[in-house]
């Protein structure tokens, strides 16, 4: 039986715009001992990305329009933060209960756009998504791949919450090196039956599983290696493929 492993790369200074995040990344494992290795999935959580990225928002320099104000006044928000998370959005598609679920510029459908402040150097400083994740993992593997030589996955992920299930889990927003999800139709089960439904999300698995080590809020481990699972491998997917297509929606 193989084994997997995950381990949290501790030890990463506060990330800033304009670092070598991948440089930063591989430093930090090899300090603890663990060095990236050829066939390693890195799964790198948005908010560290964001920050390398400059995709960073001080609330106090936003003006919030008067659409922006009467959302905040009705559902006890602060007037700045709706705002970034209206100009973040593409639509909104629920409003109740103090909550503001919208569709993100990417397709994604989270809460507040996925405008995060958790993690994020300062009161009043939020972070956004990066404005193509699937890039922001690309970058951060072709680094690695010139640092190391080493051919490695990268995920860039977000936490999200469920339709009819409590608690949030991480998701993929970004990938690189790695087919997102694992067609497994036309495969047999145990007793001989050929799956014909059988689509598994490994990214977003993938992400859930490395959230055990990082994002903890007295340690903010940001980046975890994945090691020891056999994963797709591909050149050119990206995790808008693990968006489903509205007329399949039964939820919105």
């Amino acid at each position: 039986m193989g084994m997997i492993q995950i381990i949290g790369i501790n030890g990463l200074p506060i990330v800033k715009e304009g670092d070598n995040l991948a440089k930063l990344i591989c430093e930090s494992a090899e300090k603890q001992g663990t060095p990236i290795r050829d066939g390693d999935i890195l799964v790198v959580t948005h908010v560290v990305a964001s920050r390398a990225e400059g995709k960073i928002v001080n609330l106090d320099d936003v003006v919030p329009s008067e659409f922006a104000k009467k959302i905040a006044m009705q559902y006890d928000k602060d007037p700045a933060m709706v705002e970034v998370v209206l100009r973040e959005s593409k639509s909104i598609k629920r409003m109740g209960d103090g909550k503001l679920i919208t569709e993100t510029k990417h397709g994604f459908v989270c809460a507040n756009s996925g405008v995060d402040k958790s993690n994020v150097p300062g009161e009043r400083i939020v972070a956004l998504l990066p404005d193509d994740p699937d890039a922001s993992a690309e970058k951060i593997r072709q680094e690695i791949k010139r640092l190391t030589s080493y051919d490695v996955a990268v995920i860039i992920s977000d936490t999200h919450g469920r339709p009819l299930r409590e608690g949030e889990i991480n998701v993929a927003i970004g990938v690189a090196g790695i087919k997102p999800i694992r067609d497994r139709r036309g495969e047999k089960d145990l007793f001989g039956y050929v799956l014909r439904v059988k689509q598994t999300a490994v990214a977003d698995e993938l992400s859930s599983a490395a959230e055990l080590v990082i994002g903890q809020a007295d340690e903010a481990v940001p980046v975890a290696i994945i090691r020891g699972y056999k994963y797709p491998k591909s050149e050119n997917a990206k995790a808008t493929e693990l968006i489903r297509p509205p007329e399949k929606d039964l939820f919105l």
